[in-house]
């Protein structure tokens, strides 16, 4: 059986928005990967690892891993809490 791991990816650290983070990610998991001993790179028969779906919410994601009899596990985002504070705040001492 497939498996798979729904998630919204986190952003790298060239973005400064959170405009691209809407998007679930349906990722599968393998574990079938080696070493290449010609070229060194790490190589695998399984061609699912290359693929990469993504769903525009996480109800979507999980249908079509349930549809096509995918074993998944849903990775929920972390909450961001932010603190809007004024510039004057950082030379202010608490």
């Amino acid at each position: 059986m497939k498996k798979a791991k729904i998630y919204i990816p986190t952003k790298t650290a060239m973005q400064s928005g959170r405009g691209k983070l809407k998007k679930w990610v349906l990722e599968f998991v393998t574990k079938d990967s080696s070493i290449n001993p010609l070229m060194g790179w790490e190589s695998s028969t399984d061609t699912l690892g290359e693929l990469i779906l993504k769903f525009s919410s996480k109800d979507q994601a999980v249908e079509y891993a349930k549809t096509n009899n995918i074993s998944y596990t849903v990775i929920e985002p972390k909450k961001k809490e932010f603190v809007i504070k004024s510039y004057a705040d950082n030379f202010l001492k608490d």
